[in-house]
C-alpha cells in the first residue's frame, strides 16, 4: 500500500501486517562427494599440503582502536524517545541478516524505513511484491544505495530526519570490483546521506574475518571501519557500533543434505584447522537492533558469536552424524590442494585479466578453510574462542536438526556461503 506518491528515482511504501566457504569451496566440496566411491588422496612428490600462499603463522590482526564513549546531546537524544518516534534507515534490507534486523527492529516499536532495490533477493529473484512482503512493518524504500545523488535525492522528496542508520550491506559475490562498490562505497554513501538527514548514530553490520585482511570483501569492509570511526572522532555529536560476528548458520549447511544422502562430510586437513561459534540469522538481529539504544555498544568494536563453546569443522560433521543415527564417514581433503589450484588461477591472472574474480573466489574457499571465525588476540597472534563473546539461544545442532526434517528453504546459499 503506498504512503506517497512516485518519486523520480523511487518510491515508498508502507507493508504493514494484514490481520566468505564460498561459491568455489561449496561447488569444491560438492565434486568431492559425489565422486568419492572408495577413493583415497594418496601423497604426491608437488607435496600438496604445504600452502603456497597462505601461511598458517602468528597474526597480528588489523583493528582500529574504538572512540571513547561520548555523552552529548545530538548524540543521545533519540535514545530517550518512544520507540515508535525513532526513524531507523535500514540498508541492505533484503539480504540475508537485513531482513531478520527490519523484522526486529519492527517488533520493536521503532518506525523503520528499509531501503530495498527493485530486484532483490538471490540472483534478484524477488520483486518488489515479494520484498513488501518479507518486510511487513516497514516502509519499504526503493532506490539504489551506490549511487550518492540518486540515493540523497530520494532520501530528500521523504520528507523525513532519520536519528539512526543500519548497514547490513555486503557484496553478493565477494568478487573484488563488487567489494569495493557494496562493502565500501554503497556503505559509506548510507553514511553520508544519512549523516545530511539529522542522522547521530551508525550501526555497522561487518566481519570478524577483517581482524585478517587477506582478501578484497576484507579490506573494503575494515576502509569503512576505519572511515567510520574517523567520523566520531571528527564529530563528538556522532556515533556507531560495529558489529563483527563469527560464522552464519546458513554457511555451515551446505552439506546437511548432501550426507543425508548418504554423501561423505567433507572437512579440509584433520577437520581441526578452525573453529567457529556460529550465530542464527535471528540471534545476530537482535543483537544489532540492541546496538540502536544500548549505550554501553555505542563506538564499540563488537565481535560476537552464538551460544556455547566453538566448533571444528569435524565436530559440526559428528554432531550431524549424531543427528542422522548414521555411523561418522569423513572425506579428507588436504589443504594442499586449493592452494595448488589458487596458484594456477593467480598465474593465469597475469595472463587472463578478466579471471581475477575467479582467483578471489578460490582465495576465499582457502580462507574459511583454513582460518576460524573467532576473535584473534593481539597479544598472541592465535584465535581464541574464550575471548569471543557468545549470544543469543540458538545453537547449530538445533538448526541442523531442522534443515534435516525441513530442508534449506530460506537458507539458500547463493552467491555465496559463509560472509
Amino acid at each position: 500500500m503506498s504512503l506517497c506518491s512516485s518519486f523520480n528515482a523511487s518510491t515508498l511504501y508502507s507493508a504493514q501486517p494484514q490481520s566468505y566457504k564460498t561459491r568455489f569451496s561449496s561447488q569444491f566440496i560438492r565434486q568431492f562427494q559425489v565422486n568419492s566411491v572408495s577413493y583415497a588422496l594418496a601423497s604426491s612428490s608437488q607435496n600438496l599440503s604445504k600452502p603456497l600462499e597462505f601461511r598458517r603463522e602468528r597474526f597480528k590482526p588489523i583493528t582500529a582502536s574504538a572512540t571513547n564513549s561520548v555523552e552529548t546531546t545530538k548524540a543521545s537524544s533519540f535514545r530517550s524517545k518512544n520507540p515508535k518516534d525513532v526513524n531507523i534507515l535500514v540498508v541492505g534490507s533484503t539480504g540475508y541478516i537485513g531482513k531478520f534486523v527490519v523484522n526486529e527492529l519492527v517488533d520493536r516499536g521503532f518506525n523503520v524505513i528499509a531501503i530495498a532495490r527493485e530486484s532483490s533477493g538471490i540472483r534478484g529473484s524477488n520483486s518488489k511484491g515479494d520484498t513488501l512482503n518479507e518486510l511487513q512493518g516497514a516502509n519499504v524504500f526503493f532506490s539504489d544505495v551506490t549511487n550518492l545523488g540518486t540515493l540523497e535525492k530520494s532520501l530528500q522528496e521523504l520528507d523525513l530526519s532519520f536519528d539512526v542508520v543500519v548497514s547490513c550491506l555486503a557484496s553478493r559475490t565477494g568478487g573484488v570490483k563488487d567489494s569495493w562498490k557494496i562493502d565500501y562505497e554503497a556503505t559509506k554513501n548510507s553514511l553520508i546521506a544519512g549523516k545530511k538527514l539529522g542522522a547521530s548514530h551508525f550501526v555497522l553490520l561487518s566481519a570478524i574475518c577483517v581482524q585478517k585482511p587477506l582478501l578484497e570483501f576484507q579490506r573494503a569492509k575494515l576502509k569503512f571501519e576505519t572511515e567510520l570511526m574517523k567520523e566520531a572522532e571528527l564529530d563528538n555529536g556522532f556515533t556507531y557500533s560495529i558489529v563483527r560476528p563469527t560464522a552464519f548458520f546458513k554457511s555451515l549447511g551446505g552439506q546437511v543434505e548432501l550426507v543425508k544422502e548418504g554423501k561423505p562430510y567433507v572437512m579440509f586437513g584433520d577437520g581441526k584447522l578452525c573453529a567457529c561459534k556460529p550465530i542464527s540469522e535471528q540471534d545476530l538481529a537482535s543483537f544489532i537492533a540492541d546496538c540502536v539504544l544500548s549505550e554501553d555498544k555505542i563506538n564499540q568494536l563488537l565481535p560476537i558469536g552464538g551460544p556455547g563453546r566453538a566448533l571444528t569443522p569435524l565436530e559440526q560433521g559428528e554432531i550431524l552424524f549424531k543427528l542422522l543415527g548414521k555411523e561418522p564417514k569423513f572425506l579428507k581433503v588436504p589443504i594442499g590442494i586449493m592452494d595448488f589450484a589458487i596458484g594456477i588461477l593467480d598465474f593465469l591472472v597475469r595472463i587472463f585479466p578478466a579471471m581475477e574474480n575467479a582467483a578471489e573466489f578460490g582465495k576465499i574457499g582457502r580462507y574459511y578453510a583454513a582460518e576460524s571465525m573467532l576473535v584473534l588476540d593481539p597479544e598472541t597472534g592465535e584465535y581464541s574462542a574464550e575471548k569471543t563473546p557468545s549470544y543469543g539461544k540458538d545453537t547449530l545442532e538445533e538448526f541442523f536438526e531442522r534443515v534435516l526434517r525441513e530442508g534449506m528453504a530460506g537458507q539458500e546459499l547463493g552467491e555465496q556461503t559463509i560472509f
